[in-house]
């Protein structure tokens, strides 16, 4: 017997769902959860992989293991969730802690020594089930604002220990810490025209529709008239009851005639899944006006691991003597939803909004190598690296690459290369690929082989070769030099790079080398005195700070300091 596509899909996926234990793990912060940013949540090329805990605005909350298990690992990194530590557990499941301020105890010690036996601040540490062994309910850190933080919080995730998969912490019985009885919020409706023949109300162009609230507390839109293959997509956000500000949607179902033709809910998923992001949603419509609008079909199928679609993956053929209903649910971990009926009906219109015109000389098969040349200056697209065919707009103008632009989305890396039979062998040295937006230039780590440059990237825009001769800059905000500063806990430098950017960064104290912590969003460097490196008396300081093509300075000081208390 043979089923239809759409039944084998979510047959799948109910029979594929997990038992997940809810009462095993505790929360791990000692005040009521408030969520900054919720599992799921649509990022910049990425779906967030776990919880945000606000911290209330504040650093220093003492985090707590949230079961029993064993510190497998610890990363401290500049980017990303900063300083981070993993906890695998006893039943399969590993939870973990980002932008901490610091460890506590044994685990912040093991840290220290780490820093210094590889005289380094960005570290990463694997350990063994019997190194590390915490116990539910022991403060291993503090809350911080590491990384790439945009303010103190605790970022807090599950994952399966095998295989990496991020889960949903609602899953783990994280909703008895979160009231909720909103349903969430469709701020805009918006249908597709998909192919060059199709004209939906008069337009080539995707379009915003009116909804309006009904009596059942549903919503109907407006009418939609089309003449061939549309597609949907809507602006959603949720809203709990007790943190006041908008997180993603949980799940997605949409109905054509009653029956399932597209979905997804956020459960689990990869890392692999994270930069379909961009396919998923209306990416152009993103870079232009910063609206994330979630398309519910695929034009061109993608492999986003946790999509339920029909036959025609969510695309809508609109054809004559038949009228049609789609139906949208939204819906929250609670059950809380939203219903659009989207009445359908076939006809042709006068187009009276022509298609957007599109500037380009070139066009781009994404399942086929595609390489384009001009001048000293080259691209290449690996098969893959776009999800949907698109016309390539692709020039060189005054030593500049103009490649397109942000608003076509790569899913995987492709090459820029670069010519130069001009410059000095010493000038080549200091030269790399940059994106150039604006005034502001990107740097990529470049590589060179005889006259060509070459740097593998992510996004369309202008690229040229750029040559950074300046070192980076070090300040101090209060000069210590000569100075008795026994009551500072700390010493702090700033330090930039305007062109390539920095590399490295290392300090020694009367000639040994010591940890300076690095901020990436204020450019600080830090040293803490409960190092204990410094001696009594007198000083030496020495910092050295390198950019990405081996610019360096020097920055050189000497303070007095008395360790007794």
């Amino acid at each position: 017997m043979k089923f239809p596509l759409y039944i084998l899909f979510f047959c799948t996926s109910v029979f594929a769902q997990v038992d997940y234990p809810k009462d095993y793990f505790r929360h791990p912060l000692d005040i009521p959860m408030q969520l900054s940013g919720n599992f799921g949540e649509l990022r910049p090329n990425h779906f967030h992989a776990g919880f945000d805990l606000r911290t209330q605005q504040k650093e220093g909350l003492k985090v707590y293991a949230v079961a029993d298990g064993y510190v497998s690992r610890i990363k401290i990194s500049t980017f990303g969730n900063g300083k981070t530590i993993y906890i695998n557990h006893p039943n399969g499941y590993t939870s973990v802690y980002g932008h901490l301020k610091m460890a506590n105890g044994e685990i912040e010690n093991y840290i220290k020594k780490t820093h210094y036996k590889e005289q380094s601040f960005e570290i990463e540490m694997f350990f063994k089930p019997d190194e590390m062994v915490v116990k539910k309910g022991e403060v291993i850190a503090f809350s911080g604002n590491t990384g790439a933080s945009e303010g103190p919080h605790l970022h807090f995730e599950f994952r399966d220990s095998k295989t990496e998969f991020i889960i949903n912490p609602m899953l783990f019985g994280f909703n008895k810490f979160l009231k909720d009885t909103k349903k969430p919020i469709v701020s805009g409706v918006y249908v597709y025209p998909l192919d060059a023949k199709t004209t939906v109300n008069n337009s080539k162009r995707p379009l915003l529709l009116n909804v309006s609230l009904q009596k059942d507390g549903t919503y109907l839109s407006d009418k939609v008239v089309a003449n061939g293959s549309i597609g949907f997509g809507i602006s959603a956000y949720d809203k709990d009851d007790v943190s006041f500000n908008n997180n993603g949607v949980y799940k997605v179902q949409s109905f054509y005639n009653g029956k399932p033709n597209f979905g997804y809910e956020f459960n689990t998923y990869s890392f692999d899944d994270m930069r379909y992001i961009n396919a998923l949603i209306d990416y152009s419509r993103y870079k232009k006006m910063q609206q994330r609008v979630q398309k519910l079909f695929m034009k061109t199928p993608y492999n986003l691991s946790f999509i339920q679609a029909d036959e025609n993956k969510g695309v809508l053929p609109v054809t004559p003597n038949l009228a049609s209903l789609y139906r949208i649910e939204v819906s929250d971990f609670f059950g809380n939803k939203k219903t659009i009926a989207i009445p359908i009906k076939y006809d042709i219109l006068p187009t009276i909004i022509s298609k957007e015109p599109v500037q380009s000389n070139y066009f781009v098969r994404a399942n086929k190598d595609s390489n384009f040349a001009l001048e000293n200056m080259s691209v290449f697209f690996p098969a893959g690296t776009f999800y949907e065919d698109f016309d390539l707009n692709f020039d060189v103008k005054n030593d500049t690459l103009f490649l397109h632009d942000d608003t076509v989305p790569a899913h995987t890396n492709f090459t820029v290369s670069i010519e130069d039979t001009k410059s000095t062998e010493l000038q080549k040295e200091k030269m790399f690929i940059g994106r150039i937006e604006g005034k502001k230039v990107n740097y990529n780590p470049t590589y060179r082989k005889d006259n060509v440059f070459n740097t593998k990237v992510k996004i369309l825009g202008k690229y040229a070769l750029v040559t950074d001769t300046v070192a980076p800059k070090i300040s101090i905000a209060v000069p210590v030099e000569g100075k008795w500063i026994s009551d500072q806990k700390t010493i702090q430098l700033s330090i930039y790079d305007e062109l390539s950017g920095i590399k490295s960064y290392n300090g020694y104290l009367n000639g040994k080398w010591v940890l300076f912590e690095y901020d990436n969003k204020t450019r600080k460097l830090t040293h803490y005195f409960s190092d204990g490196i410094a001696v009594d008396g007198a000083n030496d300081l020495k910092v050295v700070v390198t950019d990405n093509v081996g610019n360096s300075i020097t920055f050189e000081t000497r303070f007095f300091r008395s360790q007794k208390k």
